[in-house]
């Protein structure tokens, strides 16, 4: 009898999932629906855990005795439980989901005096976040020049799935491309022997099952004159700018160079320079060469006049470094007074001593004039 009892009560404990697989786009909430059915009135024992591709499952949420504890993980600030548990709705959300949500989730469920057949107490759901295309970059491959082919390039960095792409050529001309011009997949778009009408706005919308987003590219095709001119700008910009800073690099090189060159110079003339020479004629005479000359100049006046006799006061002398006097006879040719002592005429005085001029100059003599001066002191 208990043996029969058990075996219906385990034919009712069942876990039940509205769907096996469940989507969501990023950054949106989703439910995972799930629910258990048991005729025991006991509190049950309900697991849910997270098998990902590249890790071992672990628990995210569990209900034991009435308490429920959020595992630590990534999810734990954005998952719980939909409903009271003892409603037999064991429904999970999630918030704000992320692409790494994705994954299988698997919910288990245990009564103490409840019984079920093996694999019926547990559920699976597939869970897969997708994301939108990001917003994606147009480029251009080859010259746009009348006749030539030219590939139009669209891609997007991010997208779950992968996203397909569409070009369309805008207003005032609207065009849409196919197969084979248009490659879906890689976002490409050829254009070949191109003219002048086809100049426009070409547009690219990246698309998937999240979202879509697009972008633009101004396409102007010119003739092959315009190019060649353009190209010849170009290349004449390139080369000013590289003839100006030439030019500008040999400045910078001369100045520093002619810098160096004058400090170098100014170094050399300080090393080489001599300590000046004090000029002959600044120099003073040796002392004895004045003393001689004082000398020989004393004897040379005594010569000249008697014994006994004094130079006249009133006539103009001659001073020489020395010391020594010379002077003319008086004006008038008078003779002096001699108190009584014969007069001579005066002889013209030779160089004190016998020495010749040019010896007294290289001796340091110097002549210089001295005013006469009358008996009465008054200068003549």
């Amino acid at each position: 009898m208990f043996g029969h009892q058990i075996g219906v009560c385990s034919a009712v404990l069942e876990v039940h999932v509205g769907t096996g697989s469940v989507f969501s786009v990023e950054g949106q909430g989703v439910v995972l629906p799930a629910w258990y059915t048991s005729r025991s009135q006991k509190k049950p024992y309900v697991t849910w855990l997270l098998d990902k591709a590249d890790a071992d499952p672990f628990q995210i949420l569990t209900y034991l005795d009435g308490v429920v504890k959020v595992e630590e993980t990534e999810l734990k600030p954005r998952v719980g439980f939909l409903y009271p548990v003892l409603t037999h709705n064991i429904s999970v959300f999630i918030n704000a989901t992320r692409e790494r949500d994705s994954g299988q989730y698997m919910c288990t469920v245990n009564v103490v005096d409840d019984a079920t057949s093996t694999g019926k107490n547990v559920a699976v759901i597939n869970l897969t976040v997708l994301v939108p295309p990001a917003p994606p970059a147009c480029g251009l491959r080859g010259s746009p020049a009348v006749g030539a082919n030219v590939t139009l390039s669209c891609a997007s960095e991010k997208g779950k799935p992968s996203p397909a792409y569409q070009w369309q050529r805008r207003a005032p001309t609207l065009q849409v491309f196919f197969p084979p011009a248009q490659d879906r997949a890689r976002g490409t778009l050829k254009l070949m022997n191109l003219s002048l009408d086809m100049s426009g706005l070409y547009v690219c919308v990246a698309e998937n099952q999240a979202g879509s987003a697009e972008c633009s590219i101004i396409l102007e095709v010119h003739s092959t004159s315009e190019g060649a001119i353009i190209a010849g700008a170009v290349l004449g910009s390139l080369g000013a700018l590289a003839t100006v800073a030439f030019f500008a690099r040999r400045l910078v090189g001369y100045r520093r160079k002619k810098r160096d060159g004058q400090e170098e110079a100014a170094n050399e003339i300080k090393e080489d320079a001599v300590a000046p020479k004090t000029p002959s004629w600044t120099r003073p005479p040796p002392a004895d060469a004045i003393s001689k000359t004082s000398t020989l100049s004393s004897i040379a006046g005594v010569r000249d006049r008697p014994y006994g006799a004094s130079p006249p006061s009133d006539t103009a002398s001659v001073l020489t470094a020395a010391g020594s006097y010379r002077g003319p006879p008086r004006a008038g040719g008078r003779p002096p007074p001699t108190n009584g002592a014969p007069w001579h005429p005066p002889q013209a005085p030779g160089p004190p001593g016998g020495l010749p001029p040019s010896s007294l100059a290289r001796a340091g003599a110097i002549p210089v004039m001295v005013p006469a001066q009358s008996r009465a002191g008054s200068l003549v």
